[in-house]
């Protein structure tokens, strides 16, 4: 929702419903673990009652567990944490889950995989950062890809059943890389209002790119 005008964000929410995309995801961020502020737990509580579709919030701040219960209460189904920001992860991991949500963990691209290797029986999702957090607009990073397939093949050895999320520089032009890897949950911001022809053919030609990178994989 970074890339949306914020002057109405309810509409925006409608209008992406209508282009088709799955669910929605807030970056949150504290102006101290990124340069940079974003939504408070009002702002997204104000439009949730715009779809049903699942929100998730990304939390790009320095005290999540202080903050999770604000962004439960304003009607996020998944709470994304930083592994870099939680000294004690599976505390919050538990928090998360304690609160009626999903637990999710984000890695900066300088964090390997083996950060999350231990909690991988306490997550529903894994995020892998392609760009470093705290604006939009970024070119993608490649190089993690590997990560991603790193990431994919732990949680298929262990037998967990979690869902790996890329963030960060999707586009038409690499989003074919990221679904090839392993990941089949893509964040897209800036492509979407990029595109010329509209938010419904950008939602459409990126899900047609990564269903044919997974199926030719």
């Amino acid at each position: 929702m970074l890339p949306a005008d914020f002057s109405r964000l309810g509409d925006e929410v409608v209008a992406l419903c209508e282009a088709g995309v799955d669910r929605f995801q807030f970056d949150v961020m504290d102006g101290r673990f990124v340069p940079n502020l974003t939504f408070g737990p009002d702002v997204i509580a104000s439009v949730r009652d715009r779809t049903e579709k699942p929100f998730e919030a990304h939390l790009m701040v320095e005290a999540p567990d202080e903050l999770a219960h604000r962004y439960v209460e304003a009607g996020c189904e998944m709470l994304i944490v930083h592994a870099e920001a939680c000294p004690h992860l599976h505390r919050t991991l538990g928090h998360i889950r304690d609160l009626g949500a999903q637990p999710a963990v984000a890695l900066n691209p300088s964090t390997p995989a083996s950060e999350v290797a231990h909690v991988l029986d306490l997550l529903d999702m894994v995020l892998v950062m392609t760009v470093n957090p705290g604006w939009g607009g970024q070119p993608y990073i490649s190089t993690m890809e590997p990560k991603v397939a790193e990431i994919r093949a732990m949680a298929d050895a262990g037998g967990h059943d979690i869902d790996i999320e890329v963030d960060g520089g999707i586009a038409p032009t690499t989003i074919a890389g990221a679904a090839a890897a392993g990941a089949n949950f893509l964040v897209a911001g800036s492509a979407l209002y990029r595109d010329p022809e509209g938010l419904g053919h950008a939602v459409e030609d990126l899900r047609a790119r990564a269903t044919e990178a997974v199926a030719g994989a």
